[in-house]
């Protein structure tokens, strides 16, 4: 089964073929990704209108490489995959819209993937992950803590009630006057800073849920900056300390308590999965392998290129979908917002419009 995968959700214009083999492993025979990092870094964060003006200049080259490095035609895919949402509308839009196109032109099924069940599945193709599997996805947009069942099943178990973390490090690069994007730089800064300088609070922490909040301690750290101001090199590197060492004490705090919702109600996981860009961040990667040791099971957390926005994580929620005869008609709509637990695992045959035949 080869699968062509669309990725326009935000600030990344991506597009890759994957091949799923009948044992149903994968191989990722072409990923490609445009960064807009450049387009804005002067505004400090994603300017909406210029990612969607991005999207369209972009899509059809990138689709074209991934083709291309892919050595197939459109006449070898077994399905088009794009991601429908959750995310900047304006770019779900030239996605979903250019897959449609193609399966419409090239007779072949459609497939409407969630960007966050992509990041769910995403260990199946990395490390053949099988269900029940715990995932922690933090990324600028998204912090959510799911018990993945199944292709379609899924049940958050803990989500962000304000700001998800990546926007908490992107913020805080902002505030600090670190540039965009802002997770790395505040990880780069707090490696040679003093994370015990400065107290900052542990929102959440306790508590018998496995909700985040990060705006509380973004307050926190803007306040003791103003205290201090003007910051030297050295207040800064200890504020960054300080910010992502409160960031790894909530998000072990809140995975524990995740992890207990999983037990109780599914038994043990067979892992515990981390996705999204806030997995590149070697502190967090590092409590986290400390957590799996602790409750008894397995790590996993895909390569960095595929944590972060991809189009080989699409093609591969579309290979899942497409073998259980998960597909949709040409008029699918984009969703700005879709929650990952309101994905449904169709049922029966393979559906296909006249469109497909």
């Amino acid at each position: 089964m080869l699968v062509l995968g669309i990725e326009t959700t935000c600030d990344e214009t991506a597009a890759a073929v994957v091949e799923r083999s009948g044992d149903g492993r994968g191989k990722i025979l072409s990923n490609i990704v445009l960064s807009q990092d450049s387009e804005h870094a002067a505004f400090g964060g994603v300017v909406p209108e210029i990612a969607a003006r991005a999207h369209v200049e972009a899509l059809d080259l990138i689709i074209a490489k991934a083709m291309a490095q892919a050595g197939c035609g459109y006449f070898a895919l077994d399905g088009v995959a794009a991601a429908a949402g959750p995310g900047l509308i304006g770019g779900v839009i030239v996605g979903l819209m250019t897959a449609k196109a193609i399966a419409l032109v090239e007779r072949k099924p459609l497939i409407a993937v969630n960007h966050l069940e992509a990041h769910a599945l995403t260990a199946r193709l990395t490390d053949a992950t099988s269900f029940p599997y715990c995932l922690f996805l933090a990324s600028g947009g998204h912090t959510q803590i799911v018990a993945v069942r199944g292709v379609g099943d899924y049940v958050r178990l803990g989500t962000t009630v304000d700001d998800a973390i990546g926007e908490a490090f992107d913020k805080t690069a902002k505030l600090l006057g670190l540039g965009y994007p802002g997770g790395p730089l505040v990880e780069k800064e707090a490696a040679h800073g003093n994370a015990a300088r400065f107290s900052l609070p542990r929102p959440m922490q306790g508590r018998k849920d496995a909700d985040f909040s990060l705006s509380g301690l973004k307050t926190a750290l803007r306040l003791e900056a103003e205290k201090i101001a003007p910051l030297s090199d050295q207040d800064v590197a200890d504020l960054c300390a300080s910010f992502q060492q409160a960031v790894v004490d909530v998000v072990i705090d809140r995975l524990r308590a995740g992890l207990r919702l999983f037990r109780a109600r599914y038994g043990a996981p067979t892992a515990l999965v981390a996705a999204g860009g806030v997995a590149a961040n070697q502190a967090v990667r590092n409590v986290l392998q400390r957590l799996a040791v602790e409750v008894g099971t397995a790590l996993v957390v895909p390569p960095l290129e595929l944590c972060t926005d991809n189009g080989a994580m699409i093609a591969w929620a579309g290979c899942e979908r497409l073998t259980l005869g998960m597909v949709d008609t040409l008029d699918v709509m984009p969703r700005a917002r879709w929650p990952l637990d309101n994905v449904a695992a169709a049922k029966g045959k393979l559906q296909r419009t006249a469109a497909y035949k």
